[in-house]
């Protein structure tokens, strides 16, 4: 029967082919592409909140009845931090667990999910043998509802089919059970980015909502506004991509543009001969709990200190100073060791065919410090120079 089947879908294909045109075709593969790139997107925020959500549980477990765990006492998220990244995890930091921990114990109901799929898990493992228990006696889950002013925790599946880790980490910072739930339920509902999910709880959407006299009217307007995800920006989420083991320079350029003016610029520092020392692209900081990313980072062996360099693809905007002024400072309150000088950064601002340069002294007031940094350092007419011809080949 099965194989009769398959024969007659075979058939149906064949006929449906024998009637498509060219531009069928290139429609035909490229929905193709596009419905399995939002599949594998899906399944490996999955994975990750899935995975982040046991971490959670087994720590807190651990924490409330290990055998040996008056041993560790406060230090015990650092010292397993530690003893992770000697095993080669790059993405479990102390910061990191503690989000699992509490992950773990704001979304209690996505224990039904998690005991429910079909994981990699010892069957005999006590703290599984835990969640299973938990998952039957949770009786706090209840569907998705179509309402504004939501009371009741949302069902566990529902959550981690339609939000990342990333959406959750930013809603473990409302305390506010309705708030979070009220943001879980608008970014569902709108298929919202990260981005536009930080955005909207920054513009205060939860209490101008609760303020407005039409709230459906403020909704519609809202998500007709907003930005929706899409499996490019779930691959270049910073927690996905430590996860699945990518590099940042992988994922983080801006477009093939900003990627090819980044290795012209930093082929021609290297080649100068000035003592610039390559150390990384696209160096991921964490600022205010928020993580940011570095486009290059030198060591400048004859100033001893780090330069930082950022690429605009547009003209120059003070926010744009005062985002490097942030790195900077960032890179010599934690990056500089004794011997160091402090940082310096360089913003490389592009507007078609003109460059702009401006640089970013980490609190320098010494004159003579700040020109002995300027004659080690490309001038400004050298960098405009170079990047303006460089566009002048795009």
């Amino acid at each position: 029967m099965k194989r009769h089947k398959s024969k007659m879908i075979l058939r149906q294909q064949a006929n449906a082919v024998k009637k498509m045109n060219f531009n069928a075709l290139v429609d035909a593969i490229h929905n193709i592409h596009d419905q399995f790139a939002r599949y594998t997107a899906k399944a490996v925020n999955l994975s990750l909140t899935v995975r982040n959500w046991l971490i959670g549980c087994y720590i807190l477990e651990y924490e409330q009845r290990g055998a040996d765990r008056a041993e560790y006492g406060a230090g015990l998220l650092d010292n397993l931090a530690k003893l992770l990244m000697s095993k080669g995890l790059s993405d479990v930091s102390a910061r990191t667990l503690r989000q699992c921990r509490l992950f773990y114990q704001v979304y209690p109901q996505i224990g039904q999910t998690v005991s429910a799929k079909s994981l990699p898990m010892p069957v005999g493992t006590p703290i599984w043998q835990t969640v299973s228990a938990k998952s039957r006696t949770n009786a706090l889950a209840t569907d998705i509802r179509e309402s504004t002013t939501p009371e009741l925790t949302m069902d566990g599946n529902k959550l981690i089919s339609h939000l990342s880790f990333s959406h959750f980490a930013e809603m473990l910072d409302i305390a506010n059970p309705l708030k979070r739930t009220f943001y879980e339920i608008e970014c569902i509902k709108g298929n919202w980015s990260v981005r536009e999910l930080k955005r909207q709880i920054a513009s205060l959407y939860y209490e101008r909502c609760g303020l407005s006299k039409n709230k459906k009217a403020l909704s519609r307007l809202t998500q007709a506004k907003a930005e929706t995800d899409s499996p490019n920006l779930v691959i270049r989420d910073p927690y996905v991509f430590e996860f699945l083991g990518l590099k940042p320079k992988e994922v983080m350029s801006e477009s093939h543009l900003e990627d090819a003016l980044l290795d012209k610029v930093q082929d021609f520092l290297l080649e100068l001969g000035r003592g610039f020392c390559f150390e990384a692209r696209q160096k991921r900081i964490l600022i205010g709990g928020e993580y940011f990313f570095v486009d290059m980072v030198f060591y400048h062996r004859i100033l001893r200190c780090h330069v930082l360099f950022e690429l605009k693809l547009d003209s120059f905007k003070h926010e744009h100073l005062g985002q490097l002024n942030s790195y900077v400072g960032w890179y010599k309150e934690h990056e500089m060791v004794e011997g160091d000088n402090p940082p310096v950064g360089i913003l490389l601002c592009t507007a078609k065919n003109h460059a702009l340069v401006k640089y970013a002294f980490a609190g320098m007031n010494n004159r003579l410090f700040v020109s002995k940094y300027q004659f080690n350092l490309p001038s400004e007419k050298e960098l405009q120079a170079f990047v303006e011809g460089e566009l002048k080949k795009k």
